[in-house]
């Protein structure tokens, strides 16, 4: 008994930090409180008995009362955490009336207890100081007995409200000490129903951690599911906010319309095929679609100039990149933007702009977008000339290996034109598709 009074105080304990309605805990916690004392106060009782020292008068009398007690308060707690699981579970519906009945039987079964202590109602104690049943003892059970077949009704009424688990949890504990409180009228010496009360406390405790852990999962799932549809609605926003500026820029140039698009696409192309992650092709999918912004800033008649540009004109042109990473450094959780704007221009042999770097030192974001806005400018039809045949611009990508391309992503691109044998990729209205 002792054992199993440890283990009701620590389980208790245990269920101090459970995630669960106040209500609830504070029931739970008087059942384990009462549980613990119930088998310690049994365990004093027996040892007491026939103690006719002055401790063992006082132990005996104490200890009995508090045994004949702690089943009613732990029926009482059950009583209150039936309540509050109905009342959570269907939307406030009315306490059934039996719940209150059990409450008015369980204050009977305290007073008549209290009463029993001067009358001996229940019990007595003989000369030798030992307890000894008394006519009116089967009150003692029949109480009992009658709460616990009115909590199982209820717990029955209300099973579609409990898990499969907790409703046979509920099923066993209130109606094993139905059993065993029949059993005790006839069984003398044995405190089966104290056992039995205490036992599926801890075992009604116990299901309880475990359900509010599995409800503690599927919340933390839950919350991972809306954070990950968070996050896809967050990209697609990013990603639609990103089209319509991209659109708007290509507009500028009534020649290149989808130019940035299919610059960002066939830089994810690139990436895929050097085994980029899916995330950094989604990084440098919107890089490249950005890669142009800095177009706003030019003046519209140069950019929709027929034929070439003079020296001056291709100034004003190459400060787009410059331009571009002035408005994108603003968005600062994706600096890779920016970068990709930045230094696209710039040439594997250091003779680029804005900046002229040279080999490793230029951004590999940007080394990326630049084959694809090359392959792009080919392909597409400008104010001075149609897109390019294919071969002649699979030799002009060939020929910038190693001074305006990198050779590795200069050797995909060709590797893609290569599979592309109805060549496909060339200018398309990207924004219509």
């Amino acid at each position: 008994m002792l054992v199993l009074a440890g283990v009701c105080f620590t389980v208790t304990l245990c269920g101090l930090v459970s995630k669960t309605s106040r209500v609830k805990k504070v029931s739970l916690l008087i059942m384990g409180i009462f549980a613990t004392l119930l088998m310690i106060s049994d365990r004093y009782a027996y040892i007491y008995r026939g103690d006719e020292s002055e401790l063992g008068y006082h132990m005996v009398r104490i200890c009995n009362f508090v045994t004949f007690l702690c089943p009613l308060m732990i029926i009482h707690s059950f009583n209150w955490y039936l309540t509050d699981f109905i009342k959570t579970n269907q939307d406030g519906k009315k306490i059934p009336l039996r719940l209150r009945i059990n409450e008015i039987l369980v204050f009977v079964g305290v007073l008549l207890l209290i009463i029993s202590q001067f009358k001996g109602l229940y019990y007595t104690f003989d000369a030798q100081n030992r307890y000894q049943r008394s006519d009116g003892y089967i009150i003692s059970a029949v109480i009992p007995l009658i709460v616990w077949l009115i909590a199982v009704t209820v717990v029955v009424q209300y099973r579609k409200s409990f898990g499969r688990m907790m409703l046979i949890t509920l099923l066993v504990f209130a109606s094993v000490p139905l059993l065993a409180a029949f059993l005790q009228l006839f069984f003398y010496g044995i405190s089966i129903t104290n056992l039995a009360i205490a036992a599926l406390t801890v075992a009604l405790r116990l299901i309880e951690i475990i359900r509010n852990g599995q409800e503690l999962n599927a919340a933390h799932e839950r919350e991972k599911e809306l954070l990950v549809q968070e996050q896809k609605n967050m990209h697609r926003m990013v990603m639609q906010s990103a089209l319509a500026l991209a659109s708007a820029i290509d507009a500028k140039d009534k020649y290149t319309h989808g130019h940035s698009k299919r610059v960002a696409e066939y830089s994810e192309m690139i990436a895929e095929v050097y085994g980029k992650t899916d995330s950094e092709c989604r990084d440098i999918y919107l890089a490249g679609l950005l890669h142009d912004v800095g177009k706003i800033g030019i003046p519209d008649n140069i950019i929709n100039k027929d034929g070439r540009l003079t020296d001056e004109e291709f100034a004003v042109i190459k400060t787009h990149p410059a331009i571009g990473a002035g408005i994108l450094k603003k968005i600062n959780i994706a600096p890779f933007i920016s970068i990709g704007a930045h230094f696209h221009h710039e040439c594997y042999d250091g003779k680029g702009y804005p900046e002229g770097l040279k080999g490793e030192d230029i951004p590999e974001i940007a080394r990326i977008i630049a084959v694809a806005d090359a392959y792009d400018a080919m392909t597409s039809k400008r104010s001075y000339r149609d897109a390019l045949p294919q071969e002649v611009v699979r030799s002009e990508i060939e020929k910038g290996k190693g001074t305006q391309f990198d050779p590795k992503f200069a050797e995909i691109m060709l590797g893609l034109i290569d599979r592309d044998t109805d060549y496909q990729l060339q200018q398309y209205d990207v924004y219509d598709v």
